[in-house]
């Protein structure tokens, strides 16, 4: 038998490839990679499904109570702040210039957060993260 068509002979293994530790793990079972949870309002669903289905790796898992906090606290500020420009004469324009930057800090967050996971990077963020699993655990557990 001649080994033209194989670069080693069946006697040999081939090498294994290296994984570089520094590298994230890749599961090639995930349905949704975790830039997807991340999407302003829209990666608020993909999240949910995650989480009420308890599928995932502990990192989707994290990325998705991540992204329902923030989508929940833009929600929430987002709805007292219409609610106090509708009801107030005074405040209107000052509670709506504040209910824009709320709204353009939750997608500005979210994009840079996508941007760390496509690096590489941590997701987290400072006190957030762990309000988020804390909360989310409680209730969704």
């Amino acid at each position: 038998m001649s080994n033209r068509h194989y670069p080693f002979s069946p006697e040999e293994t081939p090498p294994l490839p290296v994984q570089n530790p520094q590298s994230p793990i890749q599961n090639p079972k995930s349905p949704i990679p975790n830039p997807l949870y991340l999407i302003p309002v829209i990666g608020f669903f993909p999240s949910l499904w995650t989480l009420y289905r308890h599928q995932g790796t502990r990192e989707q898992l994290a990325v998705s109570r991540l992204s329902i906090t923030l989508a929940f606290t833009w929600l929430l500020g987002y709805l007292l702040l219409t609610t106090g420009a509708e009801s107030s004469e005074f405040l209107t324009l000052r509670l709506l210039i504040l209910n824009s930057f709320l709204t353009s800090g939750y997608f500005l967050v979210s994009t840079w957060l996508i941007v760390r996971i496509l690096k590489g990077k941590s997701y987290r963020l400072s006190g957030f993260s762990e309000f988020a699993e804390r909360w989310l655990e409680k209730y969704l557990s």
